[in-house]
């Protein structure tokens, strides 16, 4: 399954709704949901960026990191 990120003028925003929900191929996710795994994400991330500084686990550098994008 593929994820798309869009942005919707405030003002059209209850009818895109609406119609993306009403097709049977799309799942929307309440948006609390998607604001807890965000910060979940965000607290992982922190999480290991501490673990690296303290030398608990292996980082990379930055150039190997942006090798990859």
């Amino acid at each position: 399954m593929k994820q798309v990120t869009l942005q919707v003028d405030e003002k059209k925003y209850r009818f895109f709704m609406e119609l993306v929900k009403s097709f049977d191929f799309v799942t929307v996710q309440p948006e609390d949901v998607v604001k807890k795994q965000t910060l979940r994400h965000i607290a992982e991330g922190m999480q290991m960026a501490i673990l690296a500084g303290e030398g608990k686990i292996k980082s990379r550098s930055a150039k190997a990191f942006l090798n990859e994008l």
